[in-house]
């Protein structure tokens, strides 16, 4: 290769060069044209590995300065592309970033509270305004709170019909899963001194196998009112005032004798159907009344084991699950829905919340 030929074919690569960094439109379009052009293996690379061929020593060092500017002048080139487009990639991202705060605000999903604390609040709520105390207790019991100090001792065939789960925790052989709120009964009445009336909603756990109906997790509330003077007509008197409460002003309530071994004498305590207003459906098995909770006069026997004198003191107790409450309020025909946490079934309450 004569020195003119070598002149012609570094001002070749040098145009060529400055047009491939021109239209490289990014990076790496870019890093490609930079090895092509100023690579090792590029024609401005054999022309330069060509200069000792030259024997005239003063056109040699000519043509090296030539060589050297001409590369010189591409590595600018390329380093002002790489600038302008470091600088378009940055403008990019700040324009995705950008905010137009002219545009109208979008409206945030609204959420919703599951059946069952729409159920408690509302239930909750009633109470307090009857100047009842929420409280709350331990889901693991031992057998004391949830068994003996409520008048069922180890024989007791209720145990047996509660299917406990028990605990197992080394050298604590009589915890279980409480199987109703009624514990709280004990505990408040071993803390404070009558008179009492508190509410107290909760989890409860029997060992139940899981149907349409039946969860071995459910949610009850318990009342308890305890003074002197307490009789079965305030007992019947709070129960109407809060079903009414809860369910309409044309609710009416039914008490039938029924056992509970922590009260004496026990009712079951039925509602007139508010799907069919006591005409008889498929809700209420076209009986006119929904069986809902159970109810009583403590029994003496539970009132001595928390060191309150029966002879001086009276009340009265409720309890039932809301579950159930929930499923008849809702319409819905399946309790394992309400366990599922499928956004679908809980998006219908929204409205509700």
């Amino acid at each position: 290769m004569d020195p003119q030929e070598m002149r012609s074919q570094v001002e070749r690569q040098l145009e060529r060069g400055r047009q491939a960094f021109s239209d490289a439109a990014s990076i790496d379009e870019l890093e490609a044209a930079q090895s092509t052009i100023l690579g090792r293996k590029s024609p401005l690379g054999d022309v330069q590995r060509a200069l000792g061929t030259v024997d005239d020593v003063e056109e040699r060092k000519r043509l090296g300065r030539v060589v050297n500017e001409a590369r010189t002048a591409l590595a600018e080139a390329a380093a002002s592309r790489r600038a302008e487009l470091d600088a378009e990639a940055e403008d990019a991202l700040v324009s995705a970033d950008r905010v137009d705060l002219s545009l109208p605000g979008r409206r945030p999903r609204v959420g919703s509270l599951h059946p069952f604390p729409l159920i408690e609040y509302e239930i909750v709520d009633i109470f307090t305004r009857m100047g009842y105390r929420v409280v709350e207790g331990p889901e693991v019991e031992d057998s004391w709170h949830n068994f003996d100090a409520l008048n069922i001792p180890p024989d007791h065939p209720a145990r047996t019909s509660m299917d406990t789960t028990f605990v197992d925790v080394p050298g604590h052989p009589d915890l279980v899963l409480r199987t109703h709120t009624s514990p709280m009964q004990i505990r408040t009445l071993e803390s404070q001194e009558p008179p009492v009336h508190v509410v107290v909603p909760g989890r409860v756990y029997r060992n139940e196998e899981i149907t349409a109906r039946n969860m071995p997790v459910f949610h009850q509330v318990e009342g308890l009112v305890v003074d002197e003077g307490i009789t079965f007509a305030d007992l019947k008197g709070t129960l109407e005032t809060f079903f009414r409460e809860l369910l309409g002003e044309e609710r009416r309530i039914r008490l039938s004798p029924s056992f509970f071994p922590f009260v004496e004498p026990g009712a079951q305590v039925d509602v007139s159907c508010f799907v069919c207003d006591g005409a008889g459906c498929r809700t209420c098995s076209f009986s006119g009344w929904l069986e809902l909770m159970g109810s009583g006069m403590v029994h003496p026997v539970v009132l001595e084991n928390c060191g309150i004198d029966p002879e001086r003191y009276t009340g009265f107790a409720f309890g039932g699950g809301y579950d159930r409450l929930a499923m008849i309020r809702f319409g819905i025909p399946d309790i394992r829905l309400l366990w599922d946490s499928d956004v679908r079934f809980l998006e219908q309450f929204e409205v509700l919340s």
